[in-house]
């Protein structure tokens, strides 16, 4: 896994996104653009280029899709990861709100199997 100097880090839900380009426009760091994919609705969703977020959330804000951007803030600081058997690769994790002891993937958002941790 390659390591960012971002703050921030954006994951675009790209079934949510309309295409509306309202994020595009609005980001500071302009580091989201539309991509030349279609989503199974026939839009072109938006993207995120993988570097320089600075984790300021006005993507997040601007987005009239409720659920299509996930914004982490402090990218740079979160240092555990783990192997993810959804998307087939090892991505930053963190612990679950609701269940401490479970671990969640930054890139597709849910639980991963496996890993339990003991919160000590």
């Amino acid at each position: 896994m390659a390591t960012s100097k971002s703050r921030g880090h954006l994951v675009i839900d790209t079934e949510e996104c309309k295409g509306c380009e309202l994020c595009v426009e609005a980001c500071p760091p302009s580091v989201l653009y539309l991509s030349d994919e279609f989503n199974t609705h026939g839009y072109h969703p938006a993207a995120y280029k993988g570097e320089g977020c600075t984790g300021c959330g006005i993507c997040f804000y601007t987005c009239p899709e409720p659920g299509a951007m996930t914004v982490y803030k402090r990218w740079d600081l979160m240092t555990n990861t783990a192997e993810c058997p959804r998307c087939g690769g090892e991505y930053k994790v963190f612990h679950a709100d609701e269940k401490p002891e479970v671990l969640v993937c930054t890139n597709c958002l849910k639980p991963i199997p496996e890993k339990v941790i003991p919160i000590r």
